[in-house]
């Protein structure tokens, strides 16, 4: 069954992840091994969740722990999907 607008995935480690933990975003761009304006980018949802971001993100919360790469890359394919059927609906 398809989800009514799915969530962006970095939305989802902004809203929820983040204060969990508590910490900022320097803090967990760090943590992470990113640089602090890519996360930000990420969890204001103005760019994609990479292959890359998802693995680190693995490495970072752990698999057992809701860090599964799959996890968070079926996050952003059915965020991708909703807004891609939404736009041809559209046009």
């Amino acid at each position: 069954m398809e989800m009514f607008n799915p969530p962006h995935p970095g939305g989802i480690l902004k809203d929820d992840v983040l204060p969990a933990m508590g910490l900022t975003v320097s803090e967990a761009s760090v943590q992470i091994g990113v640089d602090r304006v890519t996360l930000s980018r990420f969890l204001n949802e103005k760019s994609s969740l990479s292959v890359s971001m998802a693995l680190k993100l693995e490495g970072w919360l752990g698999q057992t722990h809701g860090g599964a790469a799959e996890v968070w890359l079926k996050m952003q394919l059915a965020y991708d999907l909703w807004h891609a059927r939404q736009n041809k609906k559209a046009a």
